[in-house]
């Protein structure tokens, strides 16, 4: 039932590069508010920094969407959420805890730092192959989904051949615009192409993640078949996904910001705080942090009750004027690294540092060797995901 009190969420961006305009207000006015979600469902809204970390870091918290009150920002019939199976990123602990344990040596800083070289050759493979063919090229297709696809395919031992299948079947699970009956359909067929690969896995491991993880799960039994299969799917969605938009987001943000863009590009050492100000900037996953309360909490001096839905707005948190002077403006000279764009708290991104590598990787190589590359089209007049549970770009016309 739909609260009087409460106000339509998600509020529309009045400009592509910037949160909603109704983020500021609500930080100044009412930092902890009521919303209702186009699923009918009614949440907590919180829009200031303080009160996400403090949202993110609590015990009595669930990220488990199939409870009750849980923010689903779209319309899921109850039979779906009665056969649902939660896996890592909407588990709680202990489950949660050591599920992530089987993973989270593979991502670690030392190990991704290892794989630098192949993404490098990946990020050059794909560049030449753009100035080869000569401009205007649609840089989504070329360049941003590419080189995220390629590295996480070859680290999680999936046919890259397959990328077309699995694109599409991803787009439509992040789409808040989609048909209830296709998203499933297209969740169930990313489960039966996930159940073939891991029993291809468990017969002949390789060296890869997936073998890595069937091989530990054989000592640990954490994992059941169902699990794996899960787990695959959301490695494989997880690693590309976001890394793809951000590289396509943070493109037309450099050039935008000329004044910036020559700063990194003078000194590439800049690369690192450059992501995180540009992770920090867009904050894409806006509601990846919503939750639902296993016990009351204040928040901002106002009691949230047990079986309440809460969404932290990361791009309102990272956004908070409190913690990031003028907000608004991109600033890779910041220092910002405590950003919420991978969370916080036990649930912080497991692959942010593969992450950043490879937009670290992208951004200094792009520009080095192509440094005419220039939008065909004014920015207001791109094709932006506003329907999309993750922000991005559909394609993305650069020439030089």
């Amino acid at each position: 039932m739909t609260d009087p009190q409460s106000t339509a969420f998600p509020h529309p961006r009045t400009c592509p590069l910037r949160p909603p305009a109704e983020y500021a207000s609500l930080r100044a006015e009412r930092p902890v508010s009521r919303v209702t979600l186009a699923s009918g469902r009614t949440a907590w809204l919180l829009t200031r920094h303080e009160h996400i970390r403090q949202l993110l870091a609590s015990p009595d918290v669930s990220s488990n969407l199939a409870l009750p009150g849980f923010p689903l920002s779209f319309e899921a019939p109850p039979e779906i959420l009665e056969q649902y199976r939660p896996i890592l990123v909407s588990m709680d602990p202990p489950d949660h805890t050591a599920q992530r344990k089987l993973v989270v040596s593979e991502f670690t800083a030392r190990r991704v730092n290892l794989l630098r070289p192949r993404i490098q050759e990946i990020v050059d493979e794909r560049i030449s192959a753009m100035l080869a063919g000569g401009g205007p090229v649609d840089l989504v297709e070329e360049l941003a989904l590419p080189v995220p696809s390629l590295v996480i395919c070859e680290l999680l031992g999936v046919p890259y051949a397959d990328r077309a299948f699995f694109g599409d079947r991803t787009r439509k699970l992040v789409s808040i615009s989609v048909d209830p009956e296709e998203r499933n359909r297209a969740n169930q067929e990313l489960n039966e192409y996930f159940a073939t690969l891991v029993a291809a896995k468990e017969k002949d491991p390789g060296d890869d993640l997936l073998g890595r993880l069937v091989l530990k799960n054989r000592e640990t039994g954490a994992l059941s078949r169902e699990d794996l299969v899960k787990m695959a799917s959301v490695l494989l969605i997880g690693g590309y996904e976001t890394t793809a938009n951000m590289i396509s987001l943070g493109t037309v943000a450099l050039l935008e910001n000329p004044g910036q863009l020559a700063r990194l590009t003078a000194d590439p050492g800049l690369a690192p705080q450059a992501v995180d100000e540009l992770m920090r900037y867009f904050s894409i996953a806006d509601q990846v942090t919503s939750r639902v309360l296993l016990a009351d909490i204040e928040i901002g001096g106002v009691l949230l009750r047990a079986g309440e839905g809460v969404i932290g707005l990361n791009a309102s948190g990272n956004h908070d004027e409190a913690v990031f002077p003028d907000p608004e403006r991109l600033d890779i000279d910041r220092g910002g690294r405590h950003h919420l764009a991978f969370g916080h708290g036990i649930h912080q991104c497991v692959g942010q540092n593969l992450a950043k590598v490879e937009l670290e990787t992208v951004f200094t190589t792009l520009f080095a060797r192509i440094p005419g590359l220039r939008l065909t089209v004014p920015v207001a007049e791109l094709p932006f995901k506003d329907s999309s549970g993750v922000y991005g770009l559909h394609s993305l016309p650069v020439t030089w």
